[in-house]
């Protein structure tokens, strides 16, 4: 088991930039999938990145250019940089760490609010 804590969310100007983190409560370094997801009111969670064994990455079409996913084993942590943030980014934010080899290793954050407002 993993506990996932995500945080650096909160209350950002459009246009501004922020970064999210998601530290596990152990390595991480045994989840090949790490994601961001994020889920707005009303609307169904949705994958915003993910990074594959450490190199590769994928992105949602509308956050492509904006935000950019790293992670660490070395801190157990995960990054999200968003630069470049727009009032339909406002979400909660949830950190996802997977192991594509057992249907177990897969665990959730409780999610960290980010409202892009002016």
């Amino acid at each position: 088991q993993v506990q996932l804590v995500e945080s650096g969310g909160g209350l950002v100007q459009p246009g501004g930039s922020l970064r999210l983190s998601c530290a596990g409560s152990r390595s991480i370094s045994s989840f090949n999938i790490m994601g961001w997801y994020r889920q707005a009111p009303g609307k169904e969670r949705e994958l915003v990145a993910s990074i594959f064994n450490g190199i590769m990455t994928n992105y949602a079409d509308s956050v492509k250019g904006r935000f950019t996913i790293s992670r660490d084993n070395a801190k157990n942590t995960v990054y999200l940089q968003m630069n470049s943030l727009k009032p339909e980014d406002t979400a909660v934010y949830l950190c996802r760490a997977r192991n594509t080899a057992s249907v177990r290793d897969d665990y959730w954050g409780q999610g960290t609010q980010l409202t892009v407002s002016s």
